[in-house]
């Protein structure tokens, strides 16, 4: 009888151990990569038309608070454009035939809330979409192409910012806020390792990311070179040259100031659990 007692509570131990052993591995958190688009909306881009992606890559650390909630740094690069080419079902837009394009580099807090319980190895909690919210800060400088030539736009002061005509427009800078918001889902494959998707849309406090915001300053601002030719900065500010009588007079509208400038950013999560050992409690005895 001694024997089997002693038996039957090795097995029960065993057991025990077995189902408590899955709770000894705590998830602390992830470290992962993700890749995809990113598109531009803004003055050039008013309908929020999705047909100039650009790529986006991004690392992060997520710090693990219980199985629902975490909080998430992240730095991401991506790469904006557009062009008033794709505007031809608006006459004014397309006829004043601006472009831009511009790299991006972000660094974002966010705190990510999942809906269902997220524990990695558990067969019964290995999925769960969720919400993501934060604030970030990004570098843009917006550039075009002049006859084959990459050329800066922020430096010419395309808008008249602190000329002769405007002088108390400022030149703007090539920092700005971001407040990312989003929604995505993760799957857990194994102990080690999670694949998501997530689609993050960033509100920002520019609205210079395409170098357009409020009027035309007109060909006032930007005195010819020397030799009779018209400056960088004058061509570049008003190009429906190209279609015949230049519509960029001073003071005409060539963007809206009144909304800023936003991008989104669709991608591909892989990463890896961090994980601690937490030795199973020994409550009550034999």
């Amino acid at each position: 009888m001694k024997k089997l007692i002693f038996a039957w509570i090795l097995v029960t131990i065993a057991i025990t151990n077995s189902f408590a052993q899955p709770q000894s591995n705590v998830q602390e958190g992830e470290i992962g990569i993700s890749a995809g688009a990113a598109h531009y909306f803004g003055d050039l881009n008013p309908k929020l038309r999705l047909n100039a992606p650009g790529v986006a890559f991004s690392g992060f650390f997520r710090k693990q608070f219980g199985e629902y909630i975490a909080v998430r740094l992240s730095a991401s690069f991506c790469q904006l454009g557009y062009s008033d080419t794709y505007n031809s079902y608006n006459e004014f837009m397309y006829t004043r035939n601006l472009s831009f394009n511009t790299n991006i580099w972000e660094l974002a807090l966010q705190g990510d809330f999942n809906f269902f319980k997220f524990v990695p190895g558990d067969i019964y909690h290995r999925f769960t979409p969720y919400l993501t919210f934060g604030i970030g800060t990004f570098n843009y400088d917006p550039y075009a192409y002049y006859q084959g030539k990459k050329v800066y736009l922020r430096p010419l002061g395309t808008e008249g910012q602190e000329s002769s005509v405007y002088p108390n427009r400022k030149p703007y800078g090539t920092m700005a806020l971001c407040f990312p918001v989003g929604m995505g889902i993760k799957y857990n494959l194994n102990r080690n390792f999670n694949l998501g998707f997530e689609i993050v849309y960033r509100f920002t406090t520019t609205d210079y990311i395409d170098d357009v915001s409020t009027t035309y300053a007109g060909a006032a601002a930007f005195p010819n070179l020397p030799n009779g030719q018209p400056s960088l900065a004058g061509i570049l500010q008003d190009r429906s040259y190209v279609f015949g009588t230049p519509i960029g007079v001073q003071g005409r509208q060539r963007g809206y100031s009144n909304q800023k400038d936003s991008y989104v950013m669709a991608q591909l999560m892989l990463s890896f659990n961090l994980t601690s050992y937490k030795c199973p409690s020994a409550k009550g005895g034999l």
